[in-house]
C-alpha cells in the first residue's frame, strides 16, 4: 500500500525545518520544480501499489532522497540515510519531520523494482521538463546527441566462456580472489560474457585503450541551454551510439518544420545521415574525412548554422561529466541493463534540475 507524502511532527517539535533552510538556498527553487513534477505522476504512483496493505514509504520521499544522493555525490544508500538521520537540511527536502526516525536503507531495494517497473526514471525526466516555465527554455529546433561509456558492476575475473569450458591460468597462490593470467586468451562479446552481470559487454573506446566491462548511455540535449531533452542505455558495441540517437530524435522530427542534430565523428556514417535526411533531420556531423569520404558534403556545411551546432554540440559533455563524477554513474552500482539505464536516466533528470533554478533566474 502506498503510503501518504506528507510531513508529520510539527505540532509536536520545537524546530521548524522551514524555518531553518534560507531563502536563498538553492534546493528551494529545486524541491518547487521536484514538487511540481512529482504531483504529475500521482497516477503513475497510484498504479504501482496496491490498494490494501501496510503502508510504504511513499514514492516521492524515496525519489527526493535520490536526489539528494545524486546533488551531494553520496555513494550509498546506507550513507544517504545515514545523513538523513541528522541533516535538517535534508529533511526538509525529503519532507519527513524533524523528530520521525530515517527509514532503513533496504527500502531502497525494495522500492526500486516498482519503480523500475513503472518507468519512473523516464517519466521523472519528461515531467520536469514538461512545467510551463522550463518548457519556455527548451529549444525544439536544435539538438545535439551524443554517448558514453558507463563501467560495469562487474570485473574482468567475471568474464568465462559462455560454454562453460576453459578457465584462465590462475598464476600465484589460489584464494577466492586469485591472480589470473589472461595474455594470449582471446576474449569476445560472442564467446565470453560475464557471470556478475551478463548484460554487461566487453568494449574499448579507441585503439590502445584497454578492454573494460560495460553499457553505453546516450544522451539527447537540446541547444538553446545544453538540458538533456532524453536519455537511454544500451549494451555497449559499434552501433549502439547511432541506433539510441535515431530512437531519440524520432518523436522530435514529426513536425512540418526542418530540425538539426549535432554530433561528433562517430556519426558520420552515410546510412546514419541518410536516415536522418529522410526524417527531415538536418544532419549537423562532425566531418571525419580520415583516410575516407565524409558522408557530410556541401550542402550542410556551407550554411553558417552548422558551425554553431559543432561548437554547442560539445556541451553535451558537460552533462556526461556531471552524471559520471557528481552523481557516480561513472561506475555504476547496479547490475543490469534495466537497473543501470533507470539510475542513468534519473542523473540526467537529477543535471537538469541542478542547472533549471539558475536558468530560469536568468530569463526572469
Amino acid at each position: 500500500m502506498r503510503g501518504g507524502d506528507d510531513r508529520t511532527g510539527e505540532l509536536f517539535s520545537y524546530v521548524d525545518l522551514e524555518a531553518r533552510v534560507r531563502r536563498d538556498h538553492p534546493l528551494r527553487a529545486i524541491r518547487a520544480i521536484v514538487n511540481e513534477a512529482l504531483s504529475a505522476l500521482e497516477r503513475e504512483f497510484a498504479a504501482l501499489y496496491s490498494p490494501i496493505g501496510r503502508p510504504s514509504i511513499p514514492p516521492e520521499k524515496l525519489l527526493r532522497a535520490m536526489l539528494l544522493q545524486a546533488f551531494y555525490s553520496i555513494r550509498s544508500e546506507r550513507l544517504l540515510m545515514e545523513r538523513l538521520e541528522y541533516d535538517l537540511l535534508f529533511r526538509w527536502f525529503v519532507g519527513i519531520g524533524v523528530d520521525d526516525a530515517a527509514w532503513d536503507h533496504s527500502v531502497f531495494s525494495k522500492n526500486r523494482d516498482r519503480l523500475l517497473e513503472g518507468a519512473i526514471a523516464a517519466k521523472f525526466l519528461a515531467a520536469v521538463l514538461a512545467q510551463p516555465r522550463v518548457k519556455t527554455l527548451l529549444s525544439t529546433d536544435h539538438f545535439s546527441v551524443d554517448g558514453t561509456l558507463i563501467e560495469a558492476w562487474a570485473s574482468m575475473k567475471s568474464v568465462k566462456p559462455k560454454d562453460g569450458s576453459g578457465e584462465p591460468p590462475v598464476g600465484g597462490s589460489g584464494g577466492r580472489n586469485a591472480e589470473a593470467d589472461f595474455h594470449g586468451h582471446k576474449r569476445s562479446n560472442e564467446t565470453h560474457a560475464s557471470t556478475t552481470d551478463p548484460d554487461a559487454r566487453l568494449y574499448r573506446k579507441g585503439k590502445g585503450k584497454e578492454t573494460k566491462l560495460c553499457f553505453m548511455g546516450h544522451g539527447l540535449m537540446e541547444n538553446r541551454h545544453g538540458l538533456l531533452v532524453d536519455a537511454c542505455l544500451t549494451p555497449a558495441d559499434g552501433h549502439a551510439e547511432r541506433v539510441a540517437a535515431l530512437h531519440m530524435i524520432e518523436p522530435r522530427a514529426d513536425r512540418p518544420q526542418p530540425i538539426t542534430l549535432g554530433a561528433d565523428k562517430a556519426y558520420d556514417v552515410e546510412d546514419f545521415v541518410n536516415e536522418l535526411r529522410s526524417m527531415r533531420v538536418t544532419p549537423h556531423v562532425t566531418q571525419n574525412a580520415n583516410g575516407r569520404r565524409s558522408a557530410i558534403d556541401r550542402r550542410t556545411t556551407r550554411h553558417g548554422g552548422y558551425a554553431v551546432s559543432l561548437r554547442i554540440r560539445k556541451r553535451i559533455e558537460e552533462a556526461f561529466g556531471w552524471i559520471k563524477t557528481v552523481a557516480g554513474q561513472q561506475k555504476t552500482k547496479f547490475r543490469g541493463r534495466d537497473r543501470v539505464g533507470w539510475a542513468f536516466t534519473f542523473a540526467a533528470a537529477a543535471y537538469n534540475l541542478v542547472r533549471l533554478p539558475k536558468l530560469m533566474a536568468e530569463t526572469g
